[in-house]
């Protein structure tokens, strides 16, 4: 073990301005810092960086931090330095010029931070400097950040992060740190297989986000739900919406922006220059809306998007827990929203047969996307959902989801269910749902006539349900794994024998939930109106808040950063509890270390004695 320098507490307190660690940061930290490997999976929002960050401050020498993000490095770097920590990074936005600079920083010892990206660190030329720094002024750790990126089965994999046992085989006597927010079982195996971590101890904390709120609804004109949804609980707030293609992200930024919102696409089509544009923009200004695929977010920092909305299913439990997790990154209320249709998981089928993966890749998506649809069709929890997938239990009802705010109304719907399996048999197990509900609901149309269907005994037996009706019993059905898409009948449906026999041959009941409506009216007055407003004792309160969050734009506009890295909103939150009055009542404030209270402490106590002053 190497000489401390300071003790962890001390450089918490001082460094990053807080008073005591939380859940296994300290556990981490104090093994680190000895000198043991440790794969650490961790929520986002729940404190990775300062897993290595501390280590790497208080241990000698360099900590080296391996990140895929080339464009989110330097607010990073921005955020360290706010702090009063030397730090930089290495990659392929920089000219030879600025690379040298740093490289002589690093080499010495000016620095105690370098990010670089997987690409770079494998680079013959990195591998020398790194020897050439072990020999001098020494390595502190590596810390391989979103360590995911290893496996295969995941939804982010980087061929890059196989080749980092390099690490282990050159450099065995560093501390090694993987990180990630999110790895079910066998994702977390082959982390440890694939970077050689097999000594390294695990520490796993709860992937619960209770301060994230989820509903799922059914896909009813997803645009205009969005809309009800951002109107009522989100109108000034900075967000993410995913969708599907890229088509459906042009189109809907496009209509929010002539609706009047500040939204922004961002996908694979655009070219490096406008995703960096727009991606620097949603990190730095309030109110910003971006519609994106999965090509954005993973890396994420800014810690206050209150929403994720979801416009299309994701391809998985993996997909959907990573990106909801970007909303709340700062530990107050947020919203995951999403809608979904039948439509969705044909598509998504259609994407994982067409791929060209092999076979059990393919078996593992699907089973990833059945696991997906099952927790959007649940009645019960949605914290409980999202924690069984990952192998962890919740103590009780969240009190912070749909399921659990709004109960679900279930039905026994084992005659329709018997109906609508029927149909499919009689039809030929070839058709689409929407030929399956002009089927049942008696509808004479020209595809129905050319192939007599209306001759099949299910003809009309379903007319005393609605169209939405039957679109929620044939989801259902898919979800619950009675039916599936076939992917080479363009999505028509068929029985899975083994769960279909039972229920037509009346040896189960098929209970099934009522779907509601989402409308503006039954929005206002539901539990999840304004979830994550702010809502303050008074006016002076709200006033102060304004003053606050503009003394810190002006500070960031200044110095090109993001407004977070100079306070983050908990901690202006904590300003307008405790009104500080001097540099002293100001330091006892969580995110409020030395620099920044050097920094800028004058600056917001001026706020809160101006306030004073009118007052009296």
């Amino acid at each position: 073990m190497q000489a401390t320098q300071q003790p962890i507490n001390e450089v918490l307190r001082d460094v990053f301005g807080f008073d005591q660690f939380r859940g296994l940061q300290q556990s981490i930290v104090e093994h680190v810092v000895s000198g043991g490997d440790a794969l650490v999976l961790m929520p986002t929002g729940a404190g990775k960086s300062l897993c290595y960050q501390i280590p790497s401050l208080v241990r000698d020498g360099v900590g080296v931090v391996i990140s895929p993000l080339i464009a989110l490095m330097q607010d990073q770097v921005d955020a360290l330095t706010q702090l009063g920590v030397k730090a930089s990074f290495l990659n392929s936005s920089q000219d030879a010029e600025a690379s040298r600079a740093i490289t002589l920083q690093l080499l010495a010892g000016e620095l105690k931070l370098i990010y670089v990206a997987p690409e770079r660190l494998l680079s013959p030329g990195f591998l020398a400097i790194l020897e050439r720094l072990q020999a001098g002024p020494g390595i502190a750790l590596f810390a391989i950040d979103e360590a995911h990126c290893v496996s295969q089965w995941g939804h982010d994999f980087r061929p890059e992060y196989r080749q980092l046992t390099v690490l282990q085989e050159r450099f065995p006597s560093i501390p090694r740190v993987a990180l990630t927010a999110t790895a079910d079982a066998p994702t977390r195996s082959e982390i440890v297989e694939r970077l050689s971590l097999e000594s390294a101890e695990q520490f796993v904390s709860s992937f619960d986000r209770p301060n994230i709120r989820y509903r799922v609804l059914q896909k009813d004109g997803a645009k205009q739900q969005l809309e009800h949804f951002l109107e009522a609980e989100h109108s000034n707030d900075s967000g993410i919406v995913y969708c599907l293609s890229r088509k459906s992200v042009e189109d809907t930024a496009q209509w929010l922006k002539l609706r009047g919102w500040d939204a922004m696409p961002y996908h694979a089509g655009l070219s490096t220059e406008v995703r960096n544009a727009h991606q620097k923009r949603f990190l730095r200004e309030e109110g910003v809306i971006m519609v994106a695929t999965v090509a954005f977010g993973m890396g994420i920092d800014k810690p206050n998007v209150r929403f994720v909305a979801h416009l299309d299913l994701p391809k998985s439990m993996e997909g959907y827990y990573q990106e909801t997790g970007r909303a709340g990154r700062d530990g107050l209320p947020a919203n995951a929203w999403m809608v979904y249709g039948f439509g969705d998981v044909v598509n998504l089928r259609k994407m994982v047969d067409a791929g060209e993966a092999s076979e059990d890749r393919k078996r593992v998506e699907r089973q990833k996307l059945n696991a997906l649809l099952g927790f959007c069709e649940s009645t019960t929890c949605r914290h409980q959902g999202i924690l069984r997938y990952f192998g962890e239990s919740h103590p009780g009802l969240c009190a912070n989801c749909d399921n659990c705010l709004e109960p679900v109304e279930t039905w026994d719907a084992t005659i329709e269910a018997q109906k609508a399996l029927s149909c499919v048999y009689r039809t030929g197990q070839r058709f689409g749902v929407t030929h399956l509900i002009d089927v049942l609901m008696g509808k004479v149309t020209p595809t129905i006539t050319q192939f007599n269907h209306d001759k099949v005994s299910t003809f009309g037996i379903g007319a005393d349900l609605t169209q939405a009706q039957w679109s929620s019993i044939f989801r259902q059905l898919v979800a619950g794994g009675f039916l599936e898409a076939d992917i080479a009948l363009y999505g028509g449906l068929r029985l899975v024998d083994d769960a279909a026999r039972p229920v037509l041959k009346g040896e189960q009941v098929v209970w099934m939930r009522k779907d509601t409506g989402y409308s503006k009216s039954k929005l206002a007055k539901s539990g999840f109106s304004k979830v994550a407003q702010r809502s303050f004792a008074n006016p002076l309160e709200e006033a102060l808040w304004q003053k606050l969050k503009a003394k810190r734009t002006e500070l960031a506009n200044e110095q090109g950063v993001p407004p977070y890295v100079i306070f983050h909103d908990s901690t202006l939150e904590e300003m307008i509890k405790t009104r500080p009055q001097s540099l002293a009542q100001l330091k006892g404030i969580g995110g409020v270390g030395q620099t920044k209270l050097e920094r800028y402490g004058e600056q917001f106590i001026a706020v809160f004695k101006g306030e004073e002053a009118m007052r009296s």
